[in-house]
């Protein structure tokens, strides 16, 4: 049976819904894009008990596999928490080893080994082109950056929130470059502090216009943020999302000194 959860929300209406399966056994990669084509989220989870709160985990977008899905990650693990109570949990994903913390109506996860690496002038341009910016639209401060805490996001820093409100790309030449650059979103955010961010995730290689709530890029904006020293760990960081979809959410980062992947939480509501 597939549940239906709305990630870093407390309300239904609020959030990224994702579907679960909390017990894929026996299912194959063929039924499973199947099963996440009929639900239609961005992203559905399919989970496979190991014992001892250990699961094989694996994401599917209506169109194609990802290595990893933040808010499916964050919805899976309050499903569970409600199911076994709170606790630890271990999430073996395609992406790697990822731990999930649950607790009530909140969970949160820890990333694989998060990092920001350079991407070429040329590709940026090609990705400006596609979303309609253009390069004087970008905050100097934040260069773009391709940013990995177990998938590989695009990020582009727009220098006021009046562009980011404005959302109306090249669906076809965007989903092309991104296939290109192996990226599983473009993480377009605006810098309201050091401490708060607001983001826009679009995601034409999951057959999606835009994602609501994206936590995959917000391990990987706290990475980027970490990398550049633009903050200093131990340091939490809000990304609003959502909000010009009429989805709002709020994802929580933290860095912690010392340690190499990013943690990610907020909270989830079952949908029906």
């Amino acid at each position: 049976m597939v549940l239906r959860y709305a990630a870093f929300t407390d309300r239904p209406e609020g959030g990224n819904p994702a579907g679960l399966m909390l017990s894929a056994a026996g299912m194959s990669d063929a039924e499973m894009l199947a099963e996440a084509a009929e639900v239609g989220y961005s992203e559905t989870a399919f989970l496979r008990a190991r014992g001892a709160g250990e699961f094989d985990v694996r994401y599917f977008s209506p169109v194609a596999e990802v290595p990893f899905c933040g808010h499916a990650t964050v919805a899976a693990g309050v499903a569970l928490g409600e199911r076994d109570g709170p606790g630890e949990l271990l999430f073996h994903t395609p992406a790697g080893e990822v731990q999930v913390r649950t607790d009530g109506e909140r969970a949160g996860f820890t990333s694989v080994a998060a990092h920001a690496e350079e991407v070429a002038p040329e590709r940026v341009a090609a990705a400006l082109r596609a979303l309609g910016w253009s390069e004087r639209e970008l905050d100097p401060e934040l260069p773009p950056r391709i940013g990995f805490a177990g998938a590989r996001h695009l990020i582009l820093a727009a220098a006021t929130r009046e562009r980011l409100a404005r959302l109306s790309y090249d669906f076809e030449a965007l989903r092309v470059l991104m296939e290109e650059l192996d990226l599983t979103t473009v993480a377009l955010v605006w810098r309201e502090s050091a401490q708060r961010f607001h983001a826009r995730n679009p995601f034409p290689v999951g057959g999606v216009v835009e994602d609501p709530a994206t936590g995959a890029a917000a391990a990987a904006l706290g990475a980027y943020l970490r990398d550049l020293e633009l903050v200093s760990p131990p340091a939490q960081i809000v990304v609003l999302q959502g909000a010009d979809m009429g989805r709002p959410s709020e994802l929580i980062v933290d860095l912690e000194a010392g340690q190499t992947g990013v943690a990610v939480s907020g909270r989830a509501v079952r949908l029906r």
